[in-house]
């Protein structure tokens, strides 16, 4: 933000004038004016030199190498299991929080769990090493798991991933892809045309969708299993979206699930069991009928859309049953629902939570980090 330094001489005017009133001033009261007048000059002389070319060049330049092209490359090197929060959030808009979107870490690679509307500014202002993306694992096709998928590529082809894409999911996923490579190929085509194909070939650009086809409730599959790393895909429920995938991911002796959208659901149990985080899906009914029945005199349609969200998703008590029952250490709520823009709008969330499990539970954010170092039961917890 920039200093207004006629406002700041205004204010300071204005104090200098209430403490003239009355018969003079103390000592204390000559002492503040000076402070206060120094601070003016100060104040006065910094906004003068920030107008000078040479000066906010030199600034600019120390703000560019300080970050631009810095990218968190430990999370590709620690032997460790880690989680990345880059989209907490759901379709509703939230000044907080961006819409689906988790990075994993293990040995080397990078998967994205689901990559939803503005995943890739939230990857570049976390500093996640993109060009290293390994592949994106969705859990279904709702918009805000999807959205982002385009500006992923793009931005992991720029910075160096120079194979297709590889995108899991259910099946749906080559109609998914196949629609994005369609609605982008003349993007695509300028972007290589005019960077030349040695820093930006076309096989970048394209996808390598990766239908993982589980027939039923019971079924699962292993999407990936290398050098410690396994990848387990598993069915939820999520009606009327069907089908709809959560995954497991282990990395030596660490594991973290991942419930995808979905009701309350036995899958998540089980293949939750014993795993040192799981990150779960949770809506919370008291709040969004709240919502529903505030804006229905205005937005009846709306408030019913609203409503019907109540039928396929999982509450935060209900989470923590879920997480309980799976035996699972650190229960995180993401996607969550509504926005909480504040402790009022999170206790109220939470409510009843305590009651079914007292600890380890946490409301993700974007830009929460845990890292699980293998032969180790820690959970390191940062928020960048």
């Amino acid at each position: 933000m920039a200093l207004d330094a006629g406002f700041i001489l205004k204010e300071y005017e204005f104090e200098f004038k209430f403490m003239f009133i009355g018969a003079g001033m103390t000592k204390r009261g000559k002492v503040v004016v000076g402070v206060l007048g120094v601070a003016v000059l100060l104040a006065g002389a910094l906004y003068g030199a920030l107008q000078v070319p040479a000066v906010q060049d030199a600034l600019f330049t120390r703000a560019v190498e300080a970050r631009a092209g810095h990218v968190r490359t430990e999370l590709l090197e620690d032997d460790a299991l880690h989680i990345v929060f880059c989209g907490t959030g759901s379709p509703l808009p939230d000044a907080e929080r961006g819409q689906a979107c988790i990075g994993v870490f293990a040995g080397g690679r990078f998967f994205l769990i689901d990559a939803g509307g503005g995943a890739a500014e939230k990857i570049a202002a976390l500093q996640m090493p993109i060009g290293a993306l390994s592949g994106v694992l969705l859990t279904h096709f709702h918009s805000d798991h999807i959205a982002g998928l385009p500006n992923i590529v793009l931005q992991s082809w720029a910075q160096g991933r120079h194979e297709p894409l590889k995108v899991y999911g259910p099946a749906g996923v080559k109609q998914v892809t196949d629609g994005f490579s369609a609605a982008y190929a003349l993007d695509s085509v300028y972007r290589t045309a005019h960077h030349g194909a040695e820093i930006m070939p076309p096989s970048g650009a394209r996808y390598a969708p990766e239908p993982v086809p589980l027939l039923n409730d019971f079924s699962e599959a292993v999407v990936l299993e290398e050098d410690g790393l396994k990848i387990t895909a598993f069915r939820v429920g999520h009606a009327p979206v069907d089908p709809a995938y959560g995954y497991r991911i282990d990395y030596k002796d660490r594991s973290v699930v991942f419930s995808g959208d979905t009701v309350k659901h036995p899958n998540v149990v089980r293949h939750g069991k014993d795993a040192d985080v799981m990150v779960h899906e949770a809506l919370a009914p008291h709040m969004v009928e709240t919502l529903a029945r505030g804006i229905e005199p205005r937005l009846p349609d709306t408030a019913q859309i609203l409503r019907d969200t109540l039928t396929y998703h999982t509450s935060p008590v209900e989470a923590a049953e879920a997480a309980n029952e799976a035996g699972a250490g650190l229960l995180v709520y993401s996607h969550v629902v509504p926005p909480l823009p504040n402790a009022l709008a999170r206790s109220i969330f939470l409510r009843g939570v305590s009651e079914v499990r007292p600890a380890n539970v946490k409301i993700g954010r974007d830009g929460l980090y845990l890292k699980l170092p293998v032969n180790s039961s820690d959970i390191q917890e940062s928020q960048w």
